[in-house]
């Protein structure tokens, strides 16, 4: 904003110069200077429109590839997901996600309670007594890809960072966090902002890393789980879709 003000000060003062040129100087002078003071006035304009414009315009872009991203964040989530409920832990490598997603099947089950006579306590007080016990049916199988994917094959590519950098890919890292003497599975799914938006305005791209805001992607990175806590959330606000 300061910058904008600057260049609107000295746009007036050359426009002001213009006139002192045409009043005071002499005729002979006069088309050069006034060449030179235009000039001016044309950079300080276009440098004035630029510093608004260039912030709207790399937002605008900004804004369109997070979405992107984000989709592929989620998908590899949903897959990390199924791969604990399956395996009780998540997967190190997109290559183990994918073989698991591609061959993997989710259990269907069915619970049941019933009620059965408890022998020792019948024999006890010569009264038949019965005891409440749950029963697991298994009803059939269904593939992990078609519960989570339907009928798309882009799981064989959520390694791989949609936009930015060419050939860019997710880092991704699984483990467990000790808590109360119980280890649990954690991973976390992630692509910094400078692959993302390495080729636009290197100055923007650099507050975009420190940005500190309920309503932007804070940090340098955009990420969906944790290394540091049990979180599988995305670090975006919700402005862009959900992050849980």
């Amino acid at each position: 904003m300061k910058l904008v003000l600057v260049a609107i000060a000295v746009i007036l003062v050359t426009i002001g110069l213009v006139k002192l040129v045409d009043k005071f100087i002499p005729s002979k002078f006069k088309p050069l200077l006034q060449l030179v003071l235009w000039v001016l006035i044309a950079f300080f304009g276009y440098s004035t429109f630029q510093s608004i414009y260039a912030p709207i315009q790399f937002n605008k872009t900004k804004n369109k590839r997070y979405e992107q991203v984000i989709k592929s964040l989620n998908d590899i989530r949903e897959a990390q997901l199924a791969y604990r409920k399956v395996t009780g832990k998540f997967a190190k490598t997109f290559d183990n996600l994918v073989k698991f997603v591609d061959t993997a099947e989710f259990t269907i089950t069915q619970r049941r309670d019933t009620s059965v006579i408890d022998e020792v306590l019948t024999k006890q007080f010569g009264v038949d007594m019965y005891e409440d016990q749950v029963i697991i049916d298994t009803l059939g199988f269904v593939p992990v890809k078609d519960s989570i994917f339907k009928n798309s094959d882009r799981y064989k590519t959520m390694m791989n960072v949609p936009v930015g950098e060419e050939g860019a890919k997710f880092e991704l890292k699984a483990g467990f966090l000790e808590q109360n003497g119980t280890n649990i599975p954690v991973f976390e799914a992630l692509v910094k902002k400078n692959v993302i938006l390495h080729d636009l305005d290197k100055d923007l791209l650099a507050q975009e890393n420190q940005v500190v805001s309920v309503d932007g992607v804070n940090g340098d990175a955009l990420k969906v789980g944790s290394m540091e806590e049990v979180n599988t959330a995305g670090n975006w606000p919700k402005t862009y879709g959900a992050n849980e």
